[in-house]
């Protein structure tokens, strides 16, 4: 399932990243990769606020959305 399908505080370990390559790589660079364990932090109308290792990233939902759990 998509990451905007968890609700804020759920965790979840990253299984698959989809889109483009350079969407991919984008991912990659801030952290987001498979088997990597994520926890929504917050979301509001347009953006997801994700954290991922020790730091926390904020993306639009269309680039959460990438990102299956």
């Amino acid at each position: 399932m998509p990451l905007t399908m968890l609700n804020s505080g759920e965790d979840a370990a990253i299984r698959r990243i989809g889109g483009k390559d350079e969407a991919r790589r984008f991912l990659e660079n801030l952290g987001f990769t498979v088997g990597e364990k994520v926890r929504i932090v917050s979301s509001n109308h347009g953006n997801v606020i994700i954290q991922v290792k020790d730091s926390r990233i904020a993306v639009s939902r269309g680039i959460a959305s990438k990102i299956m759990v």
